[in-house]
């Protein structure tokens, strides 16, 4: 029992409430229900209040709250967080997982694909964490924002600027408010995933050349799984994490390493 009252004082969410973007699938997913199986409560973002997800969290003893909105635009954003304070609720974690691809060489991609990756994969981010980041700031919440960088917050990537530019924002972006907020009582950490088999590297893993290079350089010798990021989520949620604030931590089987 002393085993797990420690590991618990160390892990557990009970008590918490964590909002969680990108949420209903992959990654995103089992970061949630890691958070929820911990003790949390769930606010998920998405674009309607059709939700699998949700169901896996009440069948977890958790509840779960479900808010409307479309992380491409602004004002849905902007509203966010009155929602949340409509609820009664105050946020303890923000997950910020939601995240698009779109794949054209250089010379010809598209501006309205541009615009359209950078402001989910980094502006929605950047909106959602000065809002919940205020929240908990001026509510005294010892807070955690955890958000989701990539191999290329490092590295450029093939026909992928945009996103690249997007998570290469996200580890700056990270580092920028941690500075900012944890001498306040905010850890801000970034997870970087990868090579995972999710639906957003399907084209990858479809092709048979680039998915051999891939998996040849990775030392684990597998695509990641996205089971394997509910320990690392859970360690940057927790109280284990206190003095943890403007990291980057990669999740990628040793591919950085090599």
């Amino acid at each position: 029992m002393a085993d797990m009252e420690y590991l618990s004082s160390l892990f557990s969410l009970s008590g918490k409430t964590a909002l969680c973007t990108g949420a209903t699938r992959g990654i995103g997913l089992n970061m949630t229900m890691a958070f929820a199986k911990a003790g949390a409560d769930i606010v998920l973002v998405q674009r309607n209040q059709s939700s699998s997800t949700k169901e896996k969290v009440e069948a977890a003893g958790r509840k779960c709250y479900i808010i409307v909105a479309d992380l491409a635009d602004k004002a849905d954003i902007g509203r966010i967080i009155g929602k949340v304070e409509d609820l009664g609720l105050t946020i303890d974690l923000l997950l910020n997982c939601a995240g698009i691809q779109r794949r054209y060489p250089a010379t010809d991609f598209p501006d309205d694909a541009w615009a359209e990756v950078i402001q989910v994969n980094l502006s929605t981010c950047f909106m959602l964490c000065r809002d919940i980041g205020k929240h908990m700031i001026e509510r005294g919440i010892k807070g955690k924002i955890i958000n989701i960088a990539s191999l290329l917050t490092f590295q450029g990537g093939i026909t992928v600027p945009a996103y690249a530019s997007a998570k290469g924002g996200i580890g700056q972006l990270t580092k920028a408010l941690s500075n900012e907020w944890a001498s306040k009582g905010v850890n801000v950490n970034a997870i970087a995933p990868g090579y995972i088999a999710t639906d957003m590297n399907e084209a990858l893993i479809a092709d048979p050349v680039r998915s051999r290079q891939i998996l040849e350089r990775i030392p684990a010798q597998r695509w990641g799984r996205p089971a394997d990021f509910e320990g690392a989520a859970l360690f940057l949620a927790s109280s284990a994490s206190d003095y943890v604030s403007g990291e980057i931590v990669t999740v990628d089987g040793g591919w950085m390493g090599r």
